[in-house]
């Protein structure tokens, strides 16, 4: 194969594009940014991305996908009062529009209209900060070589987003306005003004922190749902198995945590030895035993009403 002898390209992410190619003949162009789909290979030239995405990846977007739900829920259940009857209607609705939002991202990427998308292998961290590795050959001209190496890892959680927000301000208010009768005019769409928030927070988040999220999140999954787990126990004076079968809320909030916890320890373990990786799922009970196992010597029940109390 012939391939056109040029100057070796500098900086980590610079590369060549594929102009002309003949047989074996190829050529390429100079040395610069890499198409979008595309990334340097070791030598230097911009190959497409064609690989797919590995499991890490998938519970990555996972995350970054459950996010704005958790938040949705959060905020729904902290608006809606206790003898609320919109709240669950909420809760769906919030659900139906992340999933949509989700399938229509799949189905608008790379390729489109299947529900599967080709990616470009996460290497190291800096993958993510290529506008921090433009060269300059002289200390005065910069090459800008700035792409996402990660295709389509960093853009696709936007797209996400922009579906989410979307579908939320086409459904909610309709929903919001029919059902929420037991809700104050000014209380009905906190939730809806809450995720105008958030959204932004969370768009941020991605486009700062994406690479050391990459890197975080089955730790950030497994400490959040321990100290989110404790947290709701004492104060729901959760003291013994009774007291969490009293209520099928409860129930369901010990069944999502530790779907969390699950979640989390897959994350980690990437599942790499199936038959060594999976017994640590028997693990997943394990907090919420302990903490009733040992509630007895804390009394959370106590130590909320002394605070109440101003003690």
């Amino acid at each position: 194969m012939a391939v056109d002898i040029q100057p070796a390209c500098l900086g980590l992410y610079c590369g060549k594009t594929l102009l002309f190619k003949n047989g074996s003949t190829e050529i390429y162009g100079e040395c610069g940014v890499c198409p979008r789909g595309q990334r340097t290979n070791a030598q230097k030239y911009c190959q497409p991305c064609t690989e797919s995405p590995e499991l890490y990846d998938w519970l990555y977007l996972g995350f970054m996908a459950m996010l704005p739900l958790v938040l949705h829920w959060f905020f729904i259940e902290w608006y809606s009062g206790k003898k609320s009857s919109s709240a669950l209607f909420q809760h769906i609705t919030a659900l139906f529009e992340c999933s949509m939002a989700a399938v229509i991202t799949l189905l608008v990427s790379d390729p489109v209209g299947v529900l599967y998308i080709r990616s470009c292998r996460v290497l190291m961290l800096s993958d993510w900060y290529t506008m921090l590795y433009n060269p300059s050959p002289d200390y005065v001209t910069t090459v800008h070589c700035t792409h996402e190496a990660v295709y389509p890892l960093y853009t696709i959680v936007f797209i996400y987003y922009a579906f989410c927000l979307v579908l939320m301000m086409l459904l909610r208010p309709l929903l919001v306005k029919k059902i929420a009768c037991g809700l104050g005019k000014s209380d009905r769409f906190k939730s809806i003004y809450a995720a105008l928030y958030f959204f932004p927070i969370l768009t941020v988040l991605q486009a700062v922190g994406g690479g050391l999220l990459y890197y975080a999140f089955p730790y950030i999954i497994l400490v959040l749902s321990l100290v989110t787990l404790a947290v709701y126990m004492s104060a729901s004076e959760i003291e013994n198995c009774y007291d969490l079968l009293v209520r099928k809320k409860r129930l369901i909030v010990l069944f999502s945590h530790w779907l969390l916890h699950a979640y989390g320890i897959i994350s980690i373990s990437r599942v790499d030895k199936l038959e060594q990786d999976l017994p640590l799922l028997a693990l997943v009970p394990t907090p919420a035993l302990f903490y009733l196992f040992t509630a007895k010597f804390t009394e959370p029940s106590r130590i909320l009403s002394e605070g109440a109390n101003g003690h």
